[in-house]
């Protein structure tokens, strides 16, 4: 693990650029946000292929399926809130349904937006977004795999929706011997007492949980789910077999998200004793981002005291 920390939206821009260099088929549109969402780097490269459609996200997207629908792949681009929330009905419509090439890069996702507050703190676009037919989602934990992960989307035939953060995190892979591929989970670390499968930034919070744990005496086995849709299943299966407990562990809530996808794979073919961490049916609220996760126990202490009390419960 590296000591440099990047924000998984700087990711999406520079990975956007990368694409832009080796192919002119591809377009990219903002809602006024490019700055925000990194879009910007696009933009200032190549501005014949950049759209500013302004604060209008239901218009962005019903303008990217058409452009898509003439041969084009978009990467339709603005804060998970207004994307998953605001277009929501252009992209089932417009986009799923067609099943055109269209990559919604929603960043500023989760209550690690800070203090933009609850209004702008999207904790319910993953479950949003999964419920679409057809739709791939997928949450990256660091910048390595959220710049192959733009790649991939590229490179698959029809919608995906990819989530990025504000928030500044921790390098995990090393890009050098990093593959990434759609609907396929990474086992970071292995356990024999509990399994541990995380999401976006917080797999680095889950590594350092099992850290602590492994100090008390809990071997944890740490994996890495960034497609959350089509989703692993046996990787997780497997997994479960082997210790006989499982957390999930996302930035998000934990109806409809990561949890509910795992406990739905369990459930159908391997019955496990299952805890969800992450955000329990509630509003976010303004503050640092730091601060908040550390609020709402999404920090590698609380995340480890919640397993310890699991497994040994």
């Amino acid at each position: 693990m590296s000591d440099k920390k990047i924000a998984t939206r700087d990711s999406y821009g520079k990975a956007l650029v990368e694409l832009g260099e080796k192919h002119d088929d591809i377009i990219v549109m903002d809602a006024d946000l490019a700055e925000s969402t990194r879009t910007g780097k696009f933009k200032d490269k190549f501005p014949e292929r950049f759209i500013d459609c302004g604060i209008e996200e239901a218009n962005e997207m019903s303008m990217a399926a058409g452009i898509a629908a003439t041969g084009k792949t978009v990467f339709a681009s603005s804060f998970a809130m207004f994307a998953a929330g605001r277009a929501f009905e252009q992209i089932r419509n417009s986009i799923a349904y067609p099943h055109l090439n269209v990559k919604i890069g929603a960043s500023h996702a989760g209550i690690s937006v800070g203090e933009d507050g609850a209004t702008h703190q999207c904790c319910e676009d993953i479950a949003i977004m999964r419920a679409i037919p057809g739709m791939v989602v997928i949450n990256p934990a660091d910048d390595v795999e959220a710049r192959a992960a733009v790649k991939a989307a590229y490179e698959y035939d029809g919608p995906v929706y990819l989530r990025f953060g504000r928030l500044a995190v921790p390098v995990i892979f090393d890009e050098n011997d990093f593959k990434f591929e759609i609907g396929k989970g990474k086992l970071l670390r292995e356990g024999k007492n509990v399994t541990l499968i995380a999401t976006g930034l917080m797999v680095n919070e889950a590594l350092g949980a099992a850290e602590i744990l492994s100090a008390s005496g809990i071997d944890c086995e740490v994996i890495d789910i960034a497609t959350i849709k089509p989703i692993d299943r046996d990787i997780i299966v497997n997994s479960a077999r082997k210790t006989g407990k499982v957390v999930t562990v996302e930035e998000h809530s934990i109806v409809g998200g990561l949890g509910s996808a795992v406990a739905e794979v369990l459930s159908e073919e391997c019955p496990t004793k299952l805890k969800r961490i992450g955000i329990y049916d509630r509003f976010g609220f303004s503050g640092p981002a730091n601060d908040l996760l550390k609020e709402f126990g999404l920090t590698k202490e609380p995340v480890a005291e919640a397993v310890s009390a699991f497994v040994r419960g």
